[in-house]
């Protein structure tokens, strides 16, 4: 096994090399991958221009796969999101968030494939929550890890973007399917028992232990904390870069700085498990 990985950032980040994601994995080569997701919390691979069945079987050699209640999909490969953003489809992932934290038991990660990009810009950045909770002061951290947090579908999913859309139909069943959940506002990761912030500017609402005030105030203070640059690492992408994050412990935010041009990008979602 010839893979090998190139740290771009203290916080978190690695380009992995050596490996051809498009041929089954070795165990060896899963379980690498793996430990250098657990140490990186971001991984990229460069030049990897998977079919969706290719980026699904990668995928599933980490869990099993989400289905998500609005987003469209490859026809034939329903485990693959197509986020597809121009004038037409404006972009509603340009904020920081981690990904379907509104179910239960939120993704264990993603692997995201470069399909079409615009001649310059839609970069995506990648923070540390761990490396962001790290860095609060003991104080704000012994109150946070006694608080829970509300976390809303429909706060990033709003109804007006689906009112007079063929998905609204669509988007009635998964609001119904999907009430508020809450989660932690501290979350233990369940490998590596590292603690990290589990807030994001996405889909939390409240915090419940506050009074609205001071979890409107609190939940300010943490998304901007998030978004420090030295918590943080940007991607610059290339058509068939693949990127696989560690969803339990970053956020991301994906630039929407390209429009009129298109940006098309195919997404699996790995489950994970209740955040504790």
């Amino acid at each position: 096994m010839s893979l090998q990985l190139q740290a771009i950032s203290p916080a978190l980040g690695a380009i992995v090399s050596g490996v051809d994601l498009s041929a089954p994995l070795s165990g060896a080569e899963r379980d690498a991958i793996e430990a250098a997701l657990l140490r990186h919390q971001v991984l990229f691979f460069e030049n990897q221009p998977l079919t969706p069945r290719q980026q699904r079987d990668f995928a599933a050699r980490f869990g099993d796969l989400h289905l998500h209640p609005v987003y469209p999909t490859v026809a034939e490969q329903p485990e693959i999101i197509v986020l597809d953003t121009h004038v037409d489809n404006l972009p509603d992932n340009d904020n920081w968030h981690t990904d379907v934290t509104f179910i239960a038991t939120p993704p264990l990660g993603a692997v995201l494939s470069a399909r079409q990009l615009p001649d310059v810009g839609g970069d995506t950045l990648w923070s540390s929550n761990s490396a962001a909770y790290e860095a609060l002061s003991p104080a704000l951290r012994a109150l946070l890890d006694g608080l829970s947090a509300e976390h809303s579908f429909i706060h990033s999913f709003p109804e007006s973007r689906f009112k007079d859309t063929p998905q609204y139909a669509r988007w009635q069943q998964a609001s119904r399917d999907h009430p508020p959940v809450v989660h932690p506002v501290v979350r233990t990761h369940p490998v590596t028992g590292r603690k990290g912030l589990f807030v994001n500017e996405g889909f939390t609402t409240r915090i419940l232990e506050l009074a609205p005030r001071e979890s409107d105030a609190l939940l300010a203070l943490l998304f901007a904390h998030a978004a420090r640059p030295e918590f943080t690492v940007r991607w610059r992408w290339k058509e068939n870069d693949l990127a696989f994050w560690d969803n339990r412990v970053t956020q991301h935010y994906a630039v929407a700085d390209y429009l009129p041009q298109r940006r098309v990008m195919h997404r699996a979602t790995i489950l994970g498990d209740r955040p504790r």
